[in-house]
């Protein structure tokens, strides 16, 4: 039976890779690496970094695969999201059949770590759904973009004894501050933060973050925000692309103590 391995690459330092991920990928087959058009080219070339770094197996090779793009233009995210699945499902069948034999190891770099806010899990559920060819999967987890920024700004992510909630920007407004005091943002497209009104909330934001091109901001979320929409803006229109999370937290340890 073929075998899928989901292996967690970091968030662009190929020094996160961890050991299990390196003796992963030297039991790979075919290496597998997506490629997203020329304005993200560094996330294809990461991955061809690490692969130069640590594989070591000459039996081993990598294949390309065009990643199609989702259609942000679709007033339902939902079915969006769903459609972009559906498609990425159809080349990972594609692969599969034609890139391994049935005894065949094939592996994905993923960036950051598998399980959190990432599809590839669910995308190959949907392979396996579809019965057009057999695999079993075996996933390496990954340094998380979440650790990356609290290692970068050099803070613990949650206040002593009190929750951290994982969202996306669309979502944000439902839970910081009222429900939540300490809130991550993934995946924000719409700056949300940029929306929250509280004199009190702190922001710890980070882009590239593990890369060469790295950069953080923090403090009073209100004397912070236009330096980050600024030096957001002006990052993208460098790099072409631009992955960034930030921590939102309002309160202190101890500060619910009678």
């Amino acid at each position: 039976m073929r075998r899928i391995l989901v292996i967690g690459i970091g968030t662009g330092n190929p020094e996160h890779v961890t050991i299990e991920a390196i003796n992963a990928l030297n039991s790979a087959d075919v290496l597998f690496i997506p490629t997203k058009g020329a304005k993200k080219a560094d996330l294809a070339e990461t991955r061809r970094e690490i692969i130069r770094r640590y594989v070591t197996n000459s039996a081993t090779r990598s294949v390309d695969y065009q990643l199609p793009v989702r259609n942000a233009a679709d007033p339902s995210y939902q079915r969006g999201v769903d459609d972009w699945h559906a498609a990425i499902t159809r080349i990972y069948q594609d692969l599969f059949l034609n890139e391994l034999g049935e005894d065949g190891t094939g592996a994905f770099l993923v960036w950051g770590d598998p399980m959190l806010y990432d599809s590839t899990l669910r995308i190959l559920e949907r392979v396996r759904a579809a019965g057009g060819v057999e695999f079993e999967v075996r996933v390496i987890a990954g340094i998380t973009s979440i650790q990356a920024l609290c290692a970068a700004h050099r803070i613990p992510l949650n206040l002593v004894g009190k929750p951290v909630e994982i969202t996306t920007g669309r979502r944000l407004a439902e839970s910081f501050p009222e429900k939540s005091r300490a809130s991550v943002a993934m995946l924000d497209g719409e700056q949300a933060f940029a929306k929250i009104d509280d004199p009190e909330a702190e922001i710890f934001w980070g882009a590239y973050l593990g890369s060469e091109h790295e950069i953080v901001i923090s403090g009073n979320l209100q004397e912070k925000k236009q330096e980050i929409l600024e030096t957001r803006a002006r990052a993208r229109a460098e790099h072409g692309w631009i992955m960034d999370i930030y921590l939102l937290r309002k309160g202190a340890d101890f500060d619910d103590e009678a």
